[in-house]
C-alpha cells in the first residue's frame, strides 16, 4: 500500500503544478476549461448539465452550493483570512460565502477580497464571443472553448463543427496571395498562405527565434507542411450530382402516382422503389421493340 499523503505534501504538489502553470505562460498557458468559472454544474433542481452559473440556464433557480469563478471553493474555512465579511468560529457555506456575480461569466464570486479584486480584470470569458454563432455567454448554456489553430472562442454546439474547418484556405490552391510561388506559412486567422519573399512586411524587423507574424491581422504563422490543411473547393460536380438525386426522385414520385396511387405510393419502401422502376423500363424496353418490328413490318 502507497503512504498516505499528508496535508503539506498535497500542498507542495498543487504548488508544483501552480508554478508550472506561470513558466508555461499563466493564464495563457493554463486550457480554458481548467478555471472554476468554466467548469461543468448539474443544475439541484432541474438536474440539466450546463456551465457553472449563478442561476440556472434553463429554470432561473439558484444552487444549493455554489462554486467560486476564481478559486473554484465550495465552502468558506478561513476563519482569519481576507474574506470581508468576518464568519470567525464559523465554516460558511451556500449564499453566506457568496460575494458578488461576475459580468463575464455569470458565476459567483467568493467574499473573499483577493477573488473580488483579481477576478474582474482577469476573467478567462472576457469578449468570449463564440465565432461561428456570434454568442456570447448569457446567450447560451454551454461552456467556452477556445479553437486551437486560429485562438477563436468557440462555444459547446459548435466546437466540434469549426475545428473540422478550421484548417480549409480561402483560395483554391496553395499558392502565395501577392506572387505565383508556393505559399510556405499559412495564417490559420485569414486562411491564407505567404512565401519567403511575402512573409515578412516592409520595414518591420525579423527577429531570430521568434515565430513570423502574418502581414494582415498580425497572428502567428506556422509551416504549411506541419498542418493538414486543405484548398477551398466550390462543389460543381456535387451540385450536378444533387441534380440527377432530384430528377430522379420526381421521376420515382411520377412513377409511382401513376402505377400505384398516392395513398399506396406513400407507404412503399426503398426496395419496392427500385423493383417499380425494374418493371417499367421492362415495359418501355418491349414497347420500343414492338415499334421498330412494326415499323419494319410495313
Amino acid at each position: 500500500m502507497p503512504k498516505k499523503k499528508t496535508g503539506a505534501r498535497k500542498k507542495a504538489d498543487k504548488m508544483k503544478l501552480r508554478q508550472k502553470d506561470i513558466q508555461a505562460g499563466g493564464l495563457e498557458g493554463r486550457s480554458l476549461v481548467d478555471f472554476p468559472c468554466n467548469t461543468l454544474m448539474t443544475c439541484d433542481k432541474c438536474q440539466r448539465l450546463q456551465k457553472n452559473r449563478a442561476f440556472c440556464y434553463f429554470c432561473d433557480s439558484v444552487q444549493k452550493l455554489p462554486m467560486c469563478g476564481q478559486c473554484g471553493k465550495t465552502k468558506c474555512q478561513q476563519r482569519s483570512g481576507d474574506c470581508i465579511i468576518k464568519h470567525v468560529g464559523t465554516f460558511t457555506t451556500g449564499m453566506a460565502m457568496v460575494g458578488a456575480i461576475c459580468d463575464h461569466c455569470e458565476a459567483w464570486i467568493c467574499h473573499g477580497k483577493k477573488c473580488l479584486e483579481a477576478h474582474g480584470c482577469a476573467c478567462p470569458c472576457i469578449d468570449s464571443m463564440c465565432i461561428e454563432c456570434k454568442r456570447t455567454v448569457w446567450e447560451h448554456g454551454g461552456r467556452i472553448f477556445m479553437c486551437s489553430f486560429c485562438r477563436y472562442s468557440i462555444c459547446e454546439d459548435d466546437q466540434m463543427e469549426h475545428q473540422a474547418s478550421c484548417q480549409v484556405l480561402e483560395s483554391e490552391d496553395y499558392k502565395c496571395g501577392s506572387c505565383n510561388r508556393l505559399g510556405q506559412f499559412s495564417c490559420l486567422r485569414c486562411k491564407l498562405c505567404y512565401c519567403d519573399n511575402h512573409v515578412a512586411r516592409k520595414g518591420v524587423k525579423v527577429e531570430k527565434g521568434v515565430a513570423l507574424k502574418c502581414p494582415k491581422c498580425m497572428f502567428e504563422l506556422r509551416e504549411t507542411k506541419d498542418l493538414c490543411m486543405s484548398a477551398r473547393k466550390y462543389g460543381v460536380r456535387a451540385g450536378r450530382v444533387i441534380q440527377l438525386r432530384t430528377k430522379m426522385m420526381m421521376a420515382i414520385t411520377s412513377i409511382r402516382t401513376m402505377t400505384l396511387g398516392v395513398r399506396e405510393a406513400s407507404r412503399l419502401g426503398a426496395v419496392e422503389r427500385w423493383s417499380v422502376l425494374r418493371l417499367v423500363a421492362k415495359v418501355s424496353t418491349r414497347a420500343r421493340k414492338r415499334r421498330s418490328l412494326g415499323r419494319e413490318k410495313s
